[in-house]
């Protein structure tokens, strides 16, 4: 009899243990699933209608507690709307959307979005429409069966957080309240944000030399934003109230309408991944800047970037379907994320390239700590890729009627900017070179396939150029910059040292590339440090 009870409890518990592992095992499916990339995208695909919206809550101490709603139309956005910060609670906006096809004759879809506590049309007293439906969270929502414009159709939700989220993608709307969730004072409020019609195809930017024969790249180096306002490091002067993002954003504004790039690189870092529950929030901040001031760009990462709730192929995915955005993931054999190539077409109708900007992956930190302590370094697949990209398009290049000229930019600098050879440089040296420990040469590589610069970032208080030798000729061959940090959410501004951001002019009538620095704070309206660093095509050094 003992031995059956027993026999018996041990059944139970197994039982049990294996329910229990099938409800983890079922809602971590629709939890987490870390290797996909859908899981941070928008519910949305074309031809899909929004035919229902709500908020889904569940227990985080109880593990028969599920995040889901159940019909095959439910998706859930996985974003929890608390950032993780409730102990107790999770919650997740869920949308029910349909393809057009499958909807029936009078079966009603989503017209219109609205947060807050009372009805819409209870704030405008002149309004008799009373058809809006309450949701958790002060979600609104009106719906109708009419489908004559599909303008007026909601095809698309998705959550973003903080005061200051912003959408780049074309027909999209943040609204302007968070959902009425309370997550605590430092937690970012979630935000909604709509799309009605069709979404619209991005088309990549064509970059091409200006009328005029000059072009102008701006390099803005270590943004470091957050999910929410983020907090200020090191700001000048100090004393006075600062948010970080809004004040590097306005720095970036205010440097793009004074200096009017035609292209804007960002040389890494742009996401400070451990203040970014939510990098989406962040990569959007700085792509809405450019896409409406309708200003190409390509971006590469560094070693925070993928420190947030995203890693590298989730945020390229990302980055590679925004609106001027010429960032894309590069060939899948070659070791990183991001290593690729932009060309800068000539001027006119020319399909001639005037200029390539070769983008690549320095990776984060060492995988052999051991051995060489610091950052990782540029792999061998990614020096061979480079070598034979350059060398097949050396010919194409040609036939461009002008001198072509070639350029880099990495995120971590190389070893040879600790200045090997003593030759003397221009701008701010103020940290020591945090390269890599190991060295794959890549430095030689660019000199022996004509690159005539290679700009960085990573070091936020060193801004300097400093020209580096061909050693077959023992002569310069190769400019190696640093563009200065940028951003206030990043450490910075002891000594001295303003934020910063690089400039690179090109004029393609002389083959000239100068090079200069504006600051955000003290002498805000002066060129520092303003260089010819190539002329006719090749590197000049006078200093």
């Amino acid at each position: 009899m003992t031995r059956r009870i027993v026999r018996t409890g041990i059944q139970l518990g197994v039982i049990l243990t294996v329910v229990l592992f099938l409800v983890l095992f079922l809602d971590n499916r629709y939890r987490v699933l870390p290797t996909s990339i859908h899981n941070h995208l928008p519910a949305h695909h074309p031809g899909f209608v929004v035919t229902d919206v709500t908020v889904v809550t569940c227990s985080s101490l109880n593990p028969f507690s599920r995040c889901t709603k159940e019909g095959e139309y439910w998706h859930r956005i996985n974003k929890d709307l608390y950032l993780g910060k409730s102990l107790v609670t999770k919650a997740y906006l869920v949308v029910e959307r349909k393809r057009e096809d499958d909807l029936s004759t009078h079966e009603e879809v989503v017209h219109d979005i609205k947060i807050g506590r009372i009805q819409p049309s209870a704030m405008d007293p002149l309004s008799s429409d009373e058809r809006w439906e309450s949701r958790p969270t002060g979600i609104w929502i009106k719906k109708s069966a009419k489908r004559t414009d599909e303008s007026k159709i909601v095809t698309g939700v998705d959550v973003l957080f903080g005061a200051d989220a912003v959408d780049p993608r074309s027909n999209w709307q943040v609204q302007d309240i968070s959902l009425l969730v309370d997550g605590g004072q430092d937690t970012p409020g979630p935000r909604l944000t709509v799309r009605k019609g069709p979404a619209l195809k991005v088309e990549k930017p064509v970059p091409r030399i200006r009328k005029d024969g000059k072009f102008k790249i701006m390099q803005a180096a270590d943004l470091h934003l957050s999910t929410g306002l983020g907090k200020c490091r090191d700001a000048l002067p100090a004393g006075k109230p600062c948010d970080a993002d809004p004040r590097t954003l306005d720095f970036i504004e205010r440097l793009i309408e004074e200096e009017k790039p035609d292209f804007v690189v960002l040389s890494g870092d742009q996401v400070n991944g451990d203040t970014a529950p939510d990098s989406q929030s962040a990569i959007y901040k700085y792509s809405e800047i450019f896409a409406r001031h309708k200003i190409p760009y390509a971006g590469i990462f560094g070693n925070h970037d993928d420190e947030g709730n995203l890693d590298r192929a989730q945020s390229m995915a990302i980055m590679d379907g925004l609106p001027y955005s010429m960032s894309t993931a590069g060939p899948e054999d070659v070791e990183g994320i991001g290593n690729y190539v932009v060309e800068i077409l000539g001027r006119g109708s020319t399909s001639h390239s005037a200029l390539t900007l070769y983008m690549l992956d320095t990776h984060s930190y060492s995988p052999d700590e051991h051995k060489y302590r610091g950052y990782d370094w540029l792999k061998q697949s990614q020096i061979d890729w480079f070598k034979s990209t350059s060398q097949s398009l050396k010919r194409k290049h040609k036939e461009y009627t002008h001198i072509h000229m070639d350029l880099a930019f990495i995120h971590i600098p190389l070893p040879e900017y600790r200045n090997p050879d003593q030759l003397q440089w221009v701008g701010n040296w103020t940290e020591p070179p945090t390269a890599p420990g190991f060295n794959t040469n890549f430095k030689d590589a660019l000199v022996e396939e004509g690159v005539l610069m290679v700009s960085c970032g990573h070091d936020h208080v060193n801004d300097y150029c400093l020209p580096a030798l061909d050693q077959s000729k023992n002569k310069p061959a190769l400019w190696m910059c640093y563009g200065g940090g940028a951003g206030f959410g990043g450490y910075g501004g002891y000594y001295g040292y303003h934020r910063r951001v690089r400039f690179f002019d090109f004029d393609m009538n002389e083959a000239r590339i100068s090079t200069w620095k504006r600051l955000e704070w003290g002498n805000i309206e002066a060129r520092i440090d303003e260089q010819i660093i190539v002329d006719g095509g090749k590197v000049v050094v006078d200093i």
